[in-house]
């Protein structure tokens, strides 16, 4: 078979595992040919390709980001974007293609398999918020990498006794936030799945402060104040329809220096959290993954996405991947509240 590998939406830590992965096994085990589709879903729609064979995949398991480039386009919005998509399949020759994404890259991978494209997908998201897989590969480095960025927070925060104020990403879930903040020793920690009183954060800050310590809030970036809306950059939409995030640790410290009367600084880390290099644990995950699409491939088993349950890599269908995301359940925030204040 000749199969074609794409990487979709946001990058993370683990996707060129996934890749090298899928490449090492497919030709050394089943023989098969690979291509690879730059840029997300504009590969197979303007069929952008590049070379995807072992020499391509040497050195790669530990660098960030993916060798394939991404992007957020969706050829569900683009008039006449499947058929283009089935055109360039059969043009280069592909017989399968494996979609390693997110929610938005796995809902068009679904649409495209029930469409009759042989499709495998790879669940991606460093929000972790798939709900067919216990975890995805990216989360456990962007947890790293906030909680190390907390653990630094704590002693300049105590030696300017102000309170830092640290936003996470996090749309609509907010386990990076919870585990993130939890591992890190937060006061606050302020989730999407529910809404704040501003007042009550307040008044945890002001508890802090009587220990003589100085307070850290993680925030999510979609979470919400009881009384307001999410705090947006702009109107703008991407091609799926979200609307970008951001500013509500900057609000969040303006609201809580008002209140409190002590110094608060907002420090956003964005990008941070799924730049650079992943951890064994996403490593290992996103290896297991990749072995697994390609098995799903080999056996002709289209429609599905891998997924880890419990210790195992299963398949599931691809409808069930994006059928509701996986949100913060209560029980788990009641945990974290205990330390709160």
């Amino acid at each position: 078979m000749r199969i074609g590998v794409l990487t979709g939406g946001g990058d993370c830590p683990g996707l060129n595992a996934v890749i090298r992965a899928v490449v090492r096994k497919g030709i050394s085990t089943y023989g098969h040919e690979f291509v690879g589709f730059r840029d997300g879903w504009r590969g197979p729609l303007e069929g952008l390709t590049r070379p995807l064979g072992i020499p391509e995949v040497r050195g790669i398991l530990p660098r960030g980001g993916t060798i394939l480039g991404s992007s957020r386009t969706n050829p569900f919005k683009i008039d006449g974007g499947v058929e283009r998509i089935k055109a360039n399949l059969a043009d280069q020759g592909v017989d399968a293609l494996i979609a390693i994404g997110g929610e938005d890259t796995l809902g068009v991978a679904a649409k495209l398999a029930d469409l009759g494209v042989n499709v495998v997908g790879v669940p991606k998201t460093i929000d972790n918020d798939l709900g067919a897989t216990d975890y995805t590969f990216g989360f456990d480095t962007a947890v790293n990498i906030a909680m190390e960025a907390i653990d630094r927070l704590h002693t300049t925060a105590e030696s300017h006794h102000r309170t830092l104020v640290v936003e996470v990403m996090g749309r609509h879930a907010g386990w990076i936030a919870l585990h993130s903040g939890m591992a890190g020793g937060a006061n606050v920690i302020l989730l999407p799945e529910r809404h704040f009183d501003i007042e009550q954060v307040a008044e945890y800050v002001d508890k802090r402060f009587e220990t003589q310590y100085a307070p850290i809030v993680v925030v999510a970036e979609g979470a919400t104040p009881v009384e307001g809306q999410m705090v947006l950059q702009n109107q703008e939409l991407d091609a799926f329809g979200h609307v970008r995030l951001g500013g509500i640790g900057q609000w969040l410290a303006e609201q809580i220096e008002k209140r409190t009367g002590k110094e608060a600084r907002t420090v956003v880390l964005g990008h941070i959290q799924r730049g650079g290099t992943p951890t064994a644990f996403d490593r290992v995950l996103a290896t297991r993954f990749g072995l697994q699409a390609i098995d799903a491939a080999h056996d002709g088993d289209f429609g599905k996405m891998v997924a880890l349950r419990g210790t195992d890599i299963v398949r599931v269908p691809l409808a069930e991947a994006t059928r509701e995301l996986k949100t913060v359940p209560i029980e788990r925030y009641s945990e974290a509240e205990v330390f709160f204040g």
